[in-house]
């Protein structure tokens, strides 16, 4: 193969690279925006608590049909206790979503669910020794800048639920960190079996003081809920291992203006343009600093 043929096919090669991990955001874009729409239709008759054991539930018997086909062996650990005070985290955050999620603009709620990467960026530099390059302070300094343009603080009243989402991010960005130092001994089925393994028992303590027994009508959101949370995380892992964070990054920046045309079509709810301005900020930032990190 002659010179030029070569960097015709390794073209090639990375625009399909690109083609399959934008793909697969999508995919991850879609379940994302499905799980928002199962857990608000659940709203209207369970208690948050419930929704979050009910999610457990469903995300552990299809990890467990997995688990014959990799074997006993993915599941070896030497640090179950990081693994619990990750889950402890995550569940905090996954509360805080779903409370947002009831009181909140669907598009409110992704649109502060975008600064995580701002607070991962200061945990890494704090906890696992990162540096916190002149890239990341801009991401930073932006991110800052975008939820105030979100909340209008002096302008608006901001709703509490705004805030315990902003601290959910916050809680997110805190599991991600543990995430990260988890998968240099564990596997990826490891992560999300113990996810349900130690979230299970815990939701359910905690959802057994309002249980309300769902009805027929609640079981496909239940399903669909659970299904489409593992499917989200599946497919923005594939993504980014297929294609580089800068395909990724703009096709996440999608789900905003997905979630809020449902929030509008089946929910009635307003379209504001602030929320729009300020995750665009935010979104500046990040993928800014994702270019600078790729390109060296």
């Amino acid at each position: 193969m002659s010179r030029s043929e070569a960097v015709v096919a390794g073209a090639r090669d990375g625009l399909s690279a690109s083609v399959r991990g934008a793909l697969w955001m999508v995919g991850a874009l879609l379940s994302f925006s499905a799980m928002a729409v199962a857990v608000r239709e659940l709203l209207s008759a369970l208690d948050s608590l419930e929704i979050l054991f009910l999610r457990s539930v469903v995300s552990f018997v299809l990890v467990l049909a997995v688990l014959p086909r990799l074997g006993v062996q993915s599941l070896h650990t030497r640090i179950l206790r990081l693994h619990v005070g990750r889950n402890l985290l995550h569940l905090l955050g996954q509360y805080s979503w779903i409370y947002a999620i009831a009181l909140l603009p669907l598009a409110t709620v992704f649109a502060i669910e975008f600064t995580m990467p701002v607070w991962t960026a200061i945990l890494a530099a704090l906890l696992l020794g990162e540096r916190l390059t002149r890239h990341r302070v801009v991401m930073l300094v932006l991110g800052l800048v975008g939820v105030g343009i979100i909340l209008k603080p002096g302008i608006a009243t901001i709703a509490p639920a705004s805030l315990v989402m902003l601290g959910g991010a916050f809680i997110y960005a805190c599991s991600l960190i543990a995430t990260k130092r988890i998968t240099r001994n564990d596997s990826t089925f490891a992560v999300l079996f113990y996810m349900q393994a130690i979230q299970l028992p815990i939701a359910f303590v905690l959802a057994w003081p309002v249980w309300v027994t769902p009805e027929a009508g609640d079981l496909p959101w239940i399903v669909a809920m659970g299904a489409c949370g593992l499917v989200a995380h599946f497919c923005m892992t594939r993504a980014l291992r297929i294609a580089d964070a800068t395909v990724v990054a703009p096709i996440d920046f999608l789900r905003l203006p997905l979630i809020a045309a449902v929030g509008t079509a089946f929910y009635g709810e307003p379209l504001d343009w602030t929320v729009f301005l300020g995750a665009a900020v935010i979104f500046t930032g990040t993928y800014y600093s994702i270019r600078r990190e790729t390109k060296g």
